[in-house]
Formats: structure tokens, C-alpha cells, sequence
């Protein structure tokens, strides 16, 4: 399987378990790793093909900035329901990262990660 990664897409969202999170929002930066087999669209150079990653992308950054939710779990998992529609992603890996959450301690970053497939 081949893969078309998709990194650092940052949107700002309203996502959270604290009033102060809904309330002002934070950035909200998402990694992708599409499956997929690319070589129909390779032998025919056709973009229909295979996934159109622009289109990925403003889908990603709609659902970061939409209805908000309370755990990055389900942010990630709206995300990664939302790369299996296109019909040539066979599989995802979908990164969340959370820079600015909450926590009172020093650190660089918080993230989940999950894959899902159609199998």
C-alpha cells in the first residue's frame, strides 16, 4: 500500500473538557497517512484515481473548526471516518496534536493517534 501524508494542518477549534476551551478555542494541528494504492493513477496520470489530498485537507481543517467535542479521541476519530469516504483511502493514520492544552506542568506537546482501515 502506498501512502500520501499530509502534515502540520493547523486549524483552530473549540475542543475540550473545560469552559475555558470551548470558550476561546487553541489551535489544533493534525498529521495524515493516507493508504492507498496509487498506481491506477500513476499509469494513467489521473487524478481521479486517487485522493485529491487539497480536498483532504479543507475537509480536515472544516472538522477541526466545526461542532465542537470534548476528547481529541473523537476529534481523531471524526477525522479519520472523514479520509475513508474517499473512495481510493484504504487506511489512515490520523495524528492530533494538542500544543496548548491545559496542563500545568512544562511541555512540548499532547497528541493521540489512531488507525483505521475499511477492513
Amino acid at each position: 500500500m502506498d501512502r500520501v501524508a499530509l502534515r502540520g494542518l493547523r486549524a483552530r477549534g473549540h475542543h475540550g473538557v473545560f469552559p475555558q476551551e470551548r470558550a476561546e478555542g487553541q489551535t489544533f494541528v493534525v498529521d495524515l497517512v493516507l493508504g492507498l494504492d496509487t498506481r491506477p493513477a500513476a499509469a494513467g496520470d489521473d487524478l481521479a484515481k486517487t485522493v485529491h489530498y487539497g480536498v483532504v485537507a479543507e475537509e480536515v481543517v472544516g472538522i477541526v473548526q466545526g461542532e465542537p467535542v470534548d476528547l481529541i479521541e473523537t476529534l481523531a476519530e471524526r477525522i479519520a471516518q472523514q479520509c475513508l469516504k474517499h473512495e481510493a483511502v484504504q487506511e489512515v493514520e490520523v495524528v492530533v496534536h494538542k500544543p496548548d492544552a491545559p496542563i500545568t506542568v512544562p511541555f512540548d506537546d499532547v497528541t493521540i493517534t489512531i488507525t483505521r482501515s475499511r477492513v
